[in-house]
């Protein structure tokens, strides 16, 4: 869907991925799952245009249904995968932050979680190569890529986790800092993933202070549907929610 002039946000296996189009080129932010390729290219094509024509890959943290389609679209047109510094060894597998098959046992008896399980491992979960081609970028300000997005650092979920505001457009993409919904979660609305997800809960939820202050009013999350009105609105609710009692 169309997010905002030239922002449009795209389903992957249960995630989301935004492509920003800056006239003939393409900025794309996260990627789904190593399955989730092919969803990319459709979403390229229905902007008329060509997978060489995305000029740059920025990933806000290196999940597998982040970065797994990434890494081979840098493989096919070369575009720079470009991550937060902290998060950069992350893509590169010299350590992992991530939910791991012991974990993922010990919660399949959460409702949704085998049907959750199956689509992701169909989707090529359980294949998580390393991204050699990772690489930082190299600024605090607007990032020279098509659309020049503003990262904002974001660490709790993985420890170089990374948001995205689009200040030309009034836009924030939050990846897993901040989202509105996810198969095992039965709250609808802006929230912060479960918490079994998150590499460590105190920053996860100190990385919504991050957001509340930005000039936005059209939040793109990571999981669940955008959500409209100023981004402050939505970590209000998202902390009320994590102080309910109700967050599995």
């Amino acid at each position: 869907m169309q997010v905002a002039d030239d922002v449009f946000s795209f389903a992957g296996t249960d995630v989301n991925f935004v492509l920003w189009r800056d006239r003939s080129e393409l900025t794309l932010v996260d990627s789904g799952y190593p399955g989730d390729l092919d969803a990319v290219e459709a979403a390229v094509h229905s902007l008329h245009r060509r997978l060489e024509d995305v000029r740059a890959i920025l990933i806000t943290h290196a999940h597998i249904d982040h970065l797994g389609a990434a890494i081979r679209l840098h493989e096919r047109v070369g575009a720079p995968l470009l991550l937060g510094s902290t998060e950069v060894a992350h893509a590169r597998r010299d350590y992992l932050e991530q939910l791991t098959p012991l974990r993922l046992t010990a919660n399949l008896w959460r409702p949704g979680m085998i049907a959750w399980t199956s689509r992701i491992v169909r989707a090529g979960a359980m294949h998580d190569a390393p991204a050699p081609a990772a690489q930082a970028f190299d600024t605090d300000g607007p990032l020279d890529v098509p659309g020049r997005p503003v990262p904002v650092a974001t660490p709790g979920h993985t420890s170089g986790h990374t948001a995205y505001q689009l200040p030309s457009v009034g836009v924030v993409i939050t990846g897993d800092a901040l989202v509105t919904g996810h198969p095992l979660s039965r709250h609808v609305g802006p929230q912060l993933l479960p918490r079994f997800f998150n590499h460590d809960e105190h920053r996860t939820l100190s990385a919504l202070d991050a957001l509340e202050g930005l000039d936005a009013d059209c939040v793109v999350p990571g999981h669940g549907a955008v959500h409209r009105g100023p981004v402050r609105d939505a970590v209000d609710r998202a902390r009320a929610h994590a102080a309910s009692g109700h967050r599995p």
